[in-house]
Order: structure tokens, then sequence, then C-alpha cells
């Protein structure tokens, strides 16, 4: 580091005691250098000078004004993450006051906020006790609020050694993070603010995390079973520390908010590890970030636990079975398709067989499975990946998604000489994968021979235990039910419990809602030889929709409704479908 060279050659310090502040920077980048010099007895003054001549900044010797009105256009929270002072406007500039241009990228930080408003503005250099001095007299406003509370001031100061330092590190460390949002969360620094939602996220299992400018205040709402709320709001001032706070850790550009960008970072929590996948996007307010939350510690579920019917998990395992082939599970994002892939995979031998994966990301790690992860942004793609696994002696090919076409040709070529295949792919139903598969241009005596099994399912919320209740069965009901299962063949018809009542959820205490989860509801198409005719034949998904009915398919509402008479899924679920 060149200041602590300097103060070396001009004898302030000694070799030793720069290579332990080295070393100790190093490994904590977030600490501030000037402790450690004051700590030796450095006059401020030179550390100062010195770092004028170095940067070529002038220093600041008006006495520091507390003009309040400054705190607009830089938030305390933003000055003690940054070591920078709004000192005072001068002809419409703000003059800005920073300790070390080398701290926590202070210099693109302060672009990143100017930048978009164009405000004029000029750096100046302080001495790191003028700006303790001054920050702590600035008063601390609240930042979080509980939804439908107003925003408060917390009355007492706390103390900075409170609160976690920020790090640039792509690993967010949330152990001893609480996972509680309410009023007591007040003008925490943005690094816990951002660690408080994530662990909130974690603790009630929400699938995704949405930080929304709304122009008077920024809210963050999660998914938690399929649905989406509001928990929070927080002032407007925090967005863009926000954000960048967000894109530093997926290591996105901090300037760029006109194009949306895409991004990962992990974090770990006691023992394990939770991976995020990051969507920004340009709103009228400002950048909105979507968290798609990946916690690995929910494990692979079985085969047997995830809730296929009998008769579908016959079909399934034969599938599962065969020595090659394609299975794709279809459905649309966020529907359970990859959860279900991996208890799929729990199935194979994989003492006997070489197991081999392209995902992204790699959401649970499965043992004795080679799992690989993509990276298209260097052009290791599903497609590239393939060709180099068919050069793996695989024999079992698991492929995160089929997205274009030349996926869907590579994994059929892989089928055809002896690769048994799984997959999921973008649509609605089950039938539908042969026409989205025909849509890329793959030819019919291709598809036909090598998809043995395509699987629809989608995600419905599921009755807490002990919250079910039987529903009257009016004529209106009875009707619905007898239409629904009115062609298919009575072998299978009656097997069913189509005589018991539809459930309903009724909440307690400690679930007021009487739901608690979500539960998939699927569909099994199995090709056989009457349906490979078919499909060369480019019948229509009504054609095979005929041949497979016939052999007793069963469609996704028709297993919800089931599933609702078991008493799994209330009935107000299979309006959904």
């Amino acid at each position: 580091m060149i200041l602590l060279d300097l103060l070396v050659s001009q004898g302030k310090i000694t070799d030793e005691n720069a290579a332990s502040i080295e070393a100790d920077l190093h490994e904590h980048p977030d600490a501030v250098l000037d402790d450690k010099l004051i700590a030796l007895k450095v006059p401020e003054t030179d550390i100062v000078q010195i770092r004028s001549t170095l940067y070529g900044l002038p220093v600041y010797k008006t006495e520091l004004s507390d003009d309040p009105t400054l705190s607009k256009l830089i938030t305390h929270t933003q000055s003690r993450q940054m070591l920078a002072l709004p000192l005072e406007l001068k002809d419409d500039v703000l003059l800005i006051g920073i300790v070390d241009p080398d701290h926590g990228n202070v210099l693109d930080a302060i672009q990143f906020i100017f930048g978009p408003t164009h405000r004029a503005y000029k750096l100046y250099l302080i001495t790191y006790s003028q700006f303790q001095m001054r920050i702590s007299n600035k008063p601390r406003i609240g930042v979080v609020s509980e939804e439908n509370k107003e925003e408060k001031e917390r009355p007492t100061e706390v103390e900075d050694s409170d609160a976690p330092k920020e790090s640039s590190d792509t690993e967010v460390d949330l152990t001893n993070v609480s996972g509680k949002l309410s009023s007591d969360l007040v003008d925490e620094s943005v690094p816990v603010i951002f660690n408080t939602l994530l662990r909130f996220a974690i603790d009630n299992t929400a699938s995704d995390l949405h930080i929304e400018h709304m122009g008077d205040k920024v809210r963050a709402r999660f998914r938690v079973d399929g649905i989406l709320d509001t928990k929070l709001f927080m002032p407007a001032e925090i967005h863009q520390t926000l954000v960048a706070r967000v894109k530093i850790l997926c290591s996105l550009k901090l300037d760029e908010k006109r194009k949306p960008q895409d991004g990962r970072f992990s974090s770990k929590m006691e023992d394990h590890k939770i991976d995020y996948r990051v969507s920004t996007f340009p709103g009228y307010y400002g950048e909105k970030i979507v968290i798609r939350v990946l916690d690995s510690y929910k494990g692979v579920r079985a085969i047997d636990t995830v809730g296929i019917s009998v008769n579908d998990m016959k079909a399934l395992r034969s599938a599962i079975e065969k020595p090659y082939g394609i299975v794709l599970i279809s459905g649309p994002t966020g529907s359970g398709k990859t959860t279900t892939l991996y208890s799929i995979m729990g199935e194979i031998d994989k003492e006997h067989r070489n197991v081999v994966s392209l995902e992204d990301p790699i959401e649970y790690n499965i043992n004795s499975i080679n799992q690989s992860q993509v990276f298209p942004e260097i052009g290791y793609t599903f497609a590239s990946g393939l060709r180099t696994i068919l050069r793996q002696d695989p024999d079992v090919i698991m492929v995160g998604e089929i997205r274009d076409a030349e996926t869907a040709g590579l994994a059929i070529q892989a089928a055809l000489t002896g690769h048994l295949v799984f997959s999921t792919i973008h649509t609605n139903t089950a039938i539908g994968v042969i026409t989205r598969l025909l849509d890329m241009g793959i030819e019919p005596y291709l598809i036909a021979p090598t998809i043995i099994a395509t699987i629809g399912q989608r995600l419905v919320r599921s009755i807490a235990p002990g919250c079910d209740s039987p529903m009257e069965m009016d004529p209106g009901k009875k009707t619905m039910l007898e239409a629904e299962f009115k062609d298919l063949p009575t072998q299978f018809k009656s097997l069913l419990p189509l005589d018991q009542p539809f459930s309903t959820a009724v909440g307690n205490k400690e679930t007021p809602s009487g739901l608690k989860g979500r539960l998939p509801v699927f569909e099994v198409l199995t090709i056989d030889n009457e349906i490979q005719a078919a499909i060369i034949a480019r019948k229509s998904e009504e054609d095979i929709w005929k041949l497979a009915r016939a052999k007793g398919m069963t469609s996704l509402k028709e297993d919800a409704m089931l599933k609702c008479i078991n008493k799994k899924i209330p009935f107000s679920e299979i309006a959904t479908l």
C-alpha cells in the first residue's frame, strides 16, 4: 500500500507496523486504516497531508458546519459506510469530505449516488477525527417499519460496534442474524437491514424476495407458499445503497441502471449454505430487485413423499428403469420441476451407473452424482456441456432445462445413442411437451422413439395438519366431479374415491388460514406404441389425450380433485388450475 510505504519512508511507522496493518486490512477489508495509524500515534495532520499529495485532493480546512438539510443528499447510513460527509453547498456545488479514497470504493459509490441526478460535487479530504465528531452528532432516523405502521425515530444512539461491518465478500454470514422484522430494526446499516431480510426469507421458507421503490418508500415483499405479501416498508433514501449492496455481492455493474442484470451470491447459516439468484429490473422510481432463495438445507425429497398418485408412480418408475430415452418434466416457472427432478435422481442406481448433471444453479448436492454448474457468460451452456458429457462415459444424464433447439437436439441424440436423459421444459401440460419440441424444429421421427414419459406439474397450497373439514357436496360440486371424470374408463374410475366429499381448510390459533406449505399436482404421459404413431403422424394434442385417457391418464385438475378429497389441498385451489 503506497500510503504505508510513504509513512515508513518518513519514519512515521516501522516496516513491521506496515506489514501487520496491510495483513490485517487484507483479512478485514472493511476495517478503517486511520484507526490503526492513530493507535500507532501517527499525527492525523501527517496522514491527511500525505493523502492530499498522493491523490491530488485538497484538504478541507474550514470548520465543519452541521447543516441538517445536507443529510438528504448523503444519509447517515451512507456516510458511515463510505467515511464521507456532505460539507456544504457552494454555488450549487456539493462539497464532500472523505477520510480515505481507498476505503470501501468510496469514489465509485459517490459517483453511483450522484451520477444519475447530474449533481455537481467536489471532493475534499478530512481527518478521521473530524468525521467521527460530526457523525456522532448526526441524528438517526427510523428506516424500517412494519406494514401499515408509521416510521419512528429511535430515542437512543446505537453504537457502530453493535452493527456488523459491511463486506464485499460474495458470501454473507447469517448465523447470528435475527430474522425478526419489526419497528426495532431502525437506522441500522444497509448490510444489517439486507441480512435481516435474507434471514426472514429463510426462516419463513420464502421462495422469493422483492425489493421495490414505490416513490415515497421502499417495500419488501416475500413469496411464501406461492403468495406474495408485503412485510416491510423502508424510507426511499436507502434504496440506492440497498441496490448497491446487492450489486456488490453479485459483482454487477454499479453504474448500469438502464438495463436488467442477473447475478448470484450465497450465504452461510450455521452449517449449511444458501444460494441466491438475483435479477435487477429498471423501474420508474429506481431498480427493482428480485432474489430467488435456493436453500439446499431442505434436502432432496424421496420420490414416494412428493405426492404422485399410485397409477402415475407406477408409470414413472417404469420410465426410470428404462436403459435409455428421455423423461421431461414440464410446468411454468416456480412449479417445482427441479425439486421433482432431484427426487427422481434419488431413485437412480448411482453406485453402478455413471450419473452426470448440468445445472443452473446446483440447488442440492447429491452424493455419487457428478454435478456441474453451467456458466453461459463464458460459453459453458447446457448445449456445450452436453457435448462434453457424452465424452465422459455417462449412463444417466440430467440437464437442468431444455431452453433451445440445440439443447433439445443434443438430448435426443444422447438418448438415441443409449443414454437415459432427464430434464425440464417450459410448457403448460405433459402433452404440450410434444408440441413444444415440434415447435423447436425437432422432427417427429426423432421425438417418438426417444421420449419415454412426460410429466406436467403445478404447485398448490396445502391444508395444514388438523385443519381439514369436509364440504357439503351440493349438486354443483357433484356435477363438476362427474363431468371431469366422465370419459375416464370404468376400470380406472372404479378405483377412485369419487363418492367422498371435497375438503376445505379451517384455521386455528396456530394457523389462522388453515393452510401451510405447498403440494404438487401431477399428470404423467407414458409414450407407448400408439402414441408414438400419433406423434409421427403429427396428431393434435386432443388426439394424443384421447389415446392416453383410454389407458387411464388423469389431468392436473383431476389430480387436484383427488388430493382435495384426500384432505390434502382445499377446494379453493382446484380453481387455480
